[in-house]
């Protein structure tokens, strides 16, 4: 044990709770025939809990700890702080890029030895642990070397060095019972036309995918190969826009049935969404497959990244989750980062233990809700007439024909409320 977060103890469901205990998340409790942990699926940030040094675009280093340097000995201490916390919170689940678990070496072949080598130390971690990996990813962003992107990358090399990583990602995944695998192009995209050939990077990206989904059966992996949407920042623009045109992407590559998405609150609002349109569009094109749950602040124009607070906005997400069926391999994870000011071991604990309560107390009124069964009632209600013959046969016939019965029945319709005020009111009676 490190001494890292000493003096606090696990946390436990006390619904009288004035510290850091779970006033609303109580794993055990049944909701909709499971238990509340394996509806939510929490998981854990490595990245951002575990690697973020506390800076902003304005700023560099706040945090300083223990772990932080370039040497096996701190990545194998960071992995020791990092399960001593997963087991404060009692969370089933992690989430890692490559960079954020092992030191950077002077060659792709060094890198790779670290690599294997965490590895296999999180292997033996978790043997005595609940925690598993929900999912690992591949930091295809952060070095320079990405500048210009990684698949779209202009320069060949740069794809190939790419491809190796996410091979030596999707082998490290595979290997620690990993339930998914995370693809996000942060650098994807291009910062201005004139050095931009569109077709060319598009096909690159697309060949890349491709090459990923190859390999996920190659190897015998199970698990969802996941791709998240963002649509700029870093990048001007970036191909991975929203679900909607990374869909329109996995269509023109014949990749629809392969691909899910991974979905996050912040990169929605970014998108000029909110984070339920996204997850109620991606379940209608059937590639929902798991969250990242945070949100941003609506007064920043940029990512922010920061934990769940707003339980409304969370139960109208978790409704969209639930009506999808909700997660199978998929989970909640918290890619959500401290405020730089926020220094203290305490911070990271509650910061979680926070969200945790958040997410509880919206699936709780999503899950009430969708029990309920008055939204459904009257969604279906206003879309009644297509139900009917008359409404089913329209849908098969023809712009002549429609005219001509126009005409022949003198159907002259009047528009009908669509009771958005009342639909709102219902909602508030949840949450």
């Amino acid at each position: 044990m490190t001494d890292f977060f000493k003096d606090i103890s696990p946390l436990s469901y006390d619904p009288d709770s004035t510290g850091l205990g779970f006033r609303h998340y109580n794993p055990d409790e049944v909701i909709a025939g499971k238990r509340m942990e394996d509806h939510l699926r929490f998981a854990v940030a490595y990245w951002h809990s575990f690697a973020w040094p506390g800076g902003d675009p304005f700023g560099g280093q706040t945090f300083d700890r223990p772990w932080f340097g370039e040497t096996m000995d701190l990545a194998r201490l960071k992995a020791d702080v990092a399960f001593e916390m997963f087991e404060l919170l009692n969370v089933p689940f992690f989430c890692w890029h490559d960079v954020d678990i092992r030191p950077e070496g002077d060659s792709f072949a060094e890198s790779q030895r670290n690599f294997e080598e965490i590895v296999e130390y999180l292997i033996g971690k978790m043997e005595s642990s609940k925690t598993k990996l929900l999912w690992g990813t591949a930091n295809l962003f952060s070095h320079r070397r990405f500048m210009s992107g990684a698949a779209t990358n202009p320069d060949p090399e740069i794809f190939a060095w790419s491809a190796a990583t996410v091979k030596n990602c999707m082998d490290a995944t595979h290997k620690m019972g990993g339930q998914n695998y995370v693809l996000w192009g942060g650098r994807e995209g291009y910062e201005t036309l004139l050095n931009t050939d569109l077709k060319r990077e598009r096909q690159q990206a697309g060949r890349f995918l491709q090459m990923a989904v190859e390999y996920k059966h190659k190897i015998g992996f199970k698990g969802a190969i996941l791709v998240e949407p963002k649509p700029q920042e870093p990048s001007k623009h970036q191909y991975d826009y929203d679900v909607a045109t990374v869909y329109g992407f996995l269509k023109e590559f014949g990749l629809e049935n392969e691909v899910q998405m991974n979905i996050e609150q912040g990169h929605a609002i970014l998108a000029g969404h909110s984070f339920e349109h996204e997850l109620a569009l991606a379940s209608s094109l059937g590639i929902f497959g798991s969250i990242d749950m945070n949100r941003n602040d609506y007064q920043s124009g940029w990512d922010t990244d920061q934990f769940p607070n707003n339980v409304p906005e969370v139960a109208l997400a978790y409704y969209e989750v639930l009506k999808a069926g909700g997660f199978t391999t998929g989970g909640t994870n918290f890619d959500a980062k401290l405020r730089r000011q926020s220094l203290d071991p305490v911070d990271l604990v509650a910061a979680h233990a926070g969200a945790m309560d958040v997410c509880a107390r919206g699936f709780k009124a999503a899950a009430a809700m969708l029990e309920d069964g008055t939204l459904e009632k009257m969604r279906a209600e206003r879309y009644a007439g297509w139900d009917a013959a008359d409404g089913k046969a329209l849908l098969e016939s023809d712009f002549a024909s429609i005219a001509a019965q126009v005409v022949a029945d003198g159907i002259n319709p009047h528009p009908r409320s669509g009771r958005q005020e009342i639909l709102e009111n219902i909602v508030n009676r949840f949450v």
